[in-house]
């Protein structure tokens, strides 16, 4: 089964069951992935949380029986997961911009959010340039931040690090200490063994030698990597090249993610160059 119908699977699970009780770890194993990785793959395809997804649709499939039935909202907050009728307006307002009475009442639009399915698109005008390499573990040092993926954190997150890093010139230094075989500055995704929800995000280089005063270091498992073309400015270049690995590399290749680190490498040009080089690594099995 390849990524695409795993993750149309598990979109056909979250459907059938979208008013009962289910986690994010049993949404992924009807993936056959691990949370984390499911979680990212889902993202870049859909750009949108797994928990966006059934929160947008539950609020869509509540707009409908509100305008359809005379129930209660107290009973349709229950009914959709929320634990008061405020907490259930607060977030049908934010979706649709009026409160359930007022749609009720035929005051205002209702904005849909339709279920789900994953397409493959062929597209011939965009090859993809890359090439797989073997290679032995490797540290890198830098900078780490942890956030909570389950509550979005690294996407508002992760931009404002680089915004830190950079403002201070940690970039610079960064690059006097890339001595390894990756050229660049590294943007790393690392999953907490611990706490599922929690990832780190290191901005670091490829570097052998002692670790520097002020910074920390992760080794990098020896693995074979697939490794990306990445061309124009950021961040648009860098997004829409993970979007086309999962939507049209993976499921036309014999190969599926390994599930560890997977890199950005970032050259220390303008990163608003029309023509600027950059990669994408992912380890593969």
């Amino acid at each position: 089964m390849n990524w695409i119908e795993s993750i149309q699977k598990a979109i056909n699970f979250i459907e059938e069951n979208l008013l009962e009780e289910i986690t994010l770890e049993h949404i992924a194993t009807e993936a056959n992935s691990s949370l984390f990785h499911f979680q990212r793959t889902f993202t870049i395809l859909t750009d949108m949380s797994i928990t966006d997804y059934i929160r947008r649709r539950r609020l869509t499939i509540a707009a409908q029986e509100l305008m359809s039935t005379d129930t209660k909202i107290i009973y349709l907050a229950l009914k959709y997961g929320y634990e008061s009728p405020e907490a259930f307006t607060k977030a049908f307002r934010k979706q649709h911009n009026v409160t359930p009475s007022k749609a009720r009442k035929k005051q205002g639009t209702l904005q849909a959010f339709n279920r789900l399915v994953i397409q493959v698109k062929l597209k011939g005008a965009e090859p993809m340039k890359y090439k797989i390499v073997e290679k032995e573990k490797f540290q890198v040092v830098g900078m780490k931040r942890t956030y909570n993926w389950e509550k979005g954190e690294n996407t508002n997150g992760i931009p404002l690090f680089w915004d830190e890093i950079n403002g201070a010139g940690m970039d610079k230094k960064l690059i006097k200490l890339n001595n390894g075989e990756i050229n660049g500055v590294l943007g790393v995704c690392v999953s907490d063994k611990n706490n599922k929800a929690l990832i780190d995000y290191w901005i670091a280089v490829d570097h052998e030698g002692d670790v520097p005063e002020n910074m920390l270091s992760i080794e990098i498992p020896s693995s074979k990597w697939v490794v990306f073309e990445v061309h124009g400015p950021m961040p648009e270049a860098m997004q829409n090249t993970w979007k086309q690995i999962y939507s049209e590399w993976f499921p036309s290749n014999p190969y599926e993610p390994a599930g560890t680190p997977e890199l950005e490498v970032y050259s220390d040009e303008d990163p608003y160059k029309p023509d600027l080089y950059s990669e994408i690594w992912i380890p593969i099995k």
